[in-house]
């Protein structure tokens, strides 16, 4: 049978594939060609129509704008992939006409540099995006192409890459040279697999490997360029976009932190496909900084918006974090790699704690509104008042001059099928890293079987599979079901066909190894319980804090159920949590209680700003609902970590 494929029915993330099929695309679309009221404007498509010379008039927004309908495409691909829907299709294809009419006679594709700066290619890799707008195409190509077989958009996208190819490299006469952006890395891992042009992997490896090489190929551009920048003149940042060491020396997670995400996913790639193992120790080490020290507990990364970057250990401050939505993304991209090079749980835990914390809470319910930023703790006034903390917005945005964030998430929601499980017929196991209902279809010793699963996360940790097995007889290969890391206080239980079942643990993959036949059925029981959860001393801002996670969501508390402000608030000295589900509040959750104290004196003169501490306080019962749902309604205060 072909390679294995899979289909999400699930309540829940089927709900938000719905969403954003149904609602998502076609709003973001409307975003693109300027058509939402009140919403910043993108021009995006403008700008394509401009450099088609369907236009008149001068381009408009960032350097990396092309990018955001690029993204569009594949998010809308992976959509078409799902559910066959005409009308999109046309769209689509007449957006891709028009990419096609601004594609120049030699492949070049780029409408800042055709309208606003037509001789100025490849003379500012450091900052103009050229090749992250071009692995954008390459991925939304690639997309279209496996959804639809039309050829259209991945043939415009080869051409470019074949001038890319021939622009760039080890050569005489070629430059030596890569994008401040990495992306384009992966995108051409990507373009080789749907191709089988190796040229192009060979071309991801040579951005790769040439990335940090002294002379440094930035610092060289800007003193041909005599210090002129988009941006600025300062000198250039090398740790800004990871090229202040060659890869492979790398050991912590520094800069832009969607640059260095995105920078070790194509890394990831290349050790798996090369089986270059300077490239796998340099992401173990990079993985282990950026996860275990510089992770928020949201799965967010980026503690500062100045640079929108990684700081040093254990700096994550909560009202001013960044934690940028694509940034996240990345830190999916990049664990969903890990996994294929090795299958550990840790890889699967992070992605799923930032999918279903950092980057579903980035969007609201009704899919037309998006945080870039997602912080930890929100104080409205200083958001609006506070030059340092304006980037917290406390509500979501229609769209943003600077969108990369909305159309992520939209590729991202409409291509989870890809993150659930991996196969691996070889060996004879399959692997279950996410819990969401779906049916994979795959070969185990030449059979064809069906796995169906059944998931009531993330409100409830039962799971089943029914087995389906073609022709007479069973089949023998093992599942290797996940045991999450969700601070549990009791073990997952198994059972096949009703009876309790013994597993082994191997790298956090719960392992049953048997004969399946048609009809089987395995039942994985997961202890899904709130507990209270402390960070560890050196992250300071979390110090006398704790949080409350329940499952793989961790909670928060908002204004609108505890009142302000939130800062008063303290857990009771022993406080027993409860939980119940809620089906009339934001869509139907379950919200935990428990015993807080607040000041027992509320009466403080207007005019006395500190007075001598009185220590009395009152009991306040405190409720909490998932981060993910949190500025769903009036605007408030905000907070994951509650003072103990």
């Amino acid at each position: 049978m072909n390679k294995p494929s899979v289909r999400i029915r699930d309540d829940f993330w089927g709900g938000y594939q719905e969403l954003v099929t149904d609602t998502v695309i076609p709003y973001q679309w409307e975003a693109l060609n300027d058509r939402v009221e009140g919403a910043e404007p993108s021009r995006a498509i403008r700008n394509f129509r401009i450099a088609a010379g369907l236009e008149e008039g001068g381009f408009h927004g960032f350097v990396f704008q092309d990018s955001d309908l690029y993204k569009w495409l594949e998010a809308a691909a992976y959509s078409l992939g799902r559910r066959p829907n005409p009308e999109l299709e046309r769209i689509m294809d007449e957006a891709i006409e028009l990419i096609g009419r601004a594609q120049l006679e030699d492949g070049y594709i780029n409408t800042y540099f055709t309208i606003k700066a037509p001789g100025g290619r490849w003379t500012n890799l450091y900052e103009a995006h050229e090749l992250y707008c071009a692995g954008h195409l390459f991925e939304a190509a690639v997309a279209y192409y496996e959804a639809t077989g039309k050829r259209r958009l991945l043939d415009i996208a080869c051409r470019f890459a074949d001038l890319i190819d021939r622009v760039f490299g080890p050569g005489e006469g070629q430059l030596r040279g890569y994008c401040g952006h990495p992306e384009i890395e992966l995108a051409l891992v990507r373009l080789c697999g749907a191709t089988g042009e190796e040229r192009y992997l060979r071309l991801a490896k040579f951005f790769v490997d040439e990335r940090g090489k002294e002379p440094n190929y930035f610092m060289e551009e800007w003193k041909r360029g005599r210090g002129v920048t988009i941006w600025s003149s300062n000198r250039p940042n090398l740790e800004y976009n990871q090229a202040h060491l060659p890869v492979r020396e790398q050991t912590e997670a520094v800069g832009h932190a969607v640059r260095a995400v995105y920078l070790y996913s194509a890394m990831a790639d290349l050790a798996r496909l090369t089986g270059d193992g300077g490239l796998r120790e340099a992401c173990d080490r990079l993985w282990f900084n950026a996860t275990k020290k510089r992770m928020y507990i949201t799965g967010g990364i980026g503690s500062t918006h100045l640079g929108e970057a990684f700081t040093f250990d254990y700096d994550l401050p909560n009202d001013l974090a960044y934690a940028e939505t694509c940034a996240s993304i990345g830190l999916i991209f990049w664990a969903r790699r890990m996994l294929k090079l090795e299958a550990k749980s840790e890889y699967a835990d992070v992605m799923e704690r930032a999918l279903y914390n950092n980057v579903l809470g980035s969007m609201a319910r009704d899919g037309k509104r998006f945080f870039y930023v997602n912080p930890l703790e929100v104080w409205p006034e200083a958001s609006l008042k506070n030059p340092d903390r304006r980037h917290v917005k406390p509500v979501r945005q229609k769209w943003f001059g600077c969108s990369c964030c909305p159309p992520n998430v939209a590729r991202l929601l409409a291509s989870l099928d890809e993150y659930i499980y991996d196969v691996d017929e070889a060996a004879g196991r399959v692997y279950v890293h996410l819990y969401i209902g779906s049916e994979l279809k795959f070969a185990a010793a030449g059979r064809e079987v069906t796995l169906r699963q059944r998931s009531d996360l993330p409100w409830d940790g039962a799971v089943s599979f029914d087995l389906s097995v073609s022709g007479a007889g069973g089949v023998r290969f093992a599942l290797a079901l996940r045991v999450p890391d969700w601070f549990q206080t009791a073990e997952p239980k198994l059972s096949v066909n009703g009876e309790a079942w013994t597993y082994r643990i191997e790298k956090g993959y719960a392992v049953v190894e048997r004969e399946w036949a048609d009809g089987d059925r395995a039942e994985w029981l997961l202890p899904v319980e709130a507990v209270l959860v402390g960070a560890r001393p050196e992250i300071r801002a979390n110090a006398g804090r704790a949080a409350i996670q329940r499952g793989p969501l961790v909670y928060c508390v908002e204004e609108a159920d505890n009142g302000a402000p939130l800062a008063a608030l303290s857990l009771a000295e022993e406080t027993a949590l409860s939980e119940r589900f809620e089906p009339n509040l934001l869509g139907g959750c379950v919200v935990v209680e428990g015993d807080g104290r607040v000041p027992a004196d509320t009466d403080w003169p207007e005019d006395a700003p500190y007075r001598p501490l009185r220590a009395a306080t009152r009991p306040k019962r405190f409720r909490a609902i998932p981060y993910f749902l949190w500025g769903n309604r009036e605007p408030g205060e905000m907070s994951v970590w509650i003072r103990r």
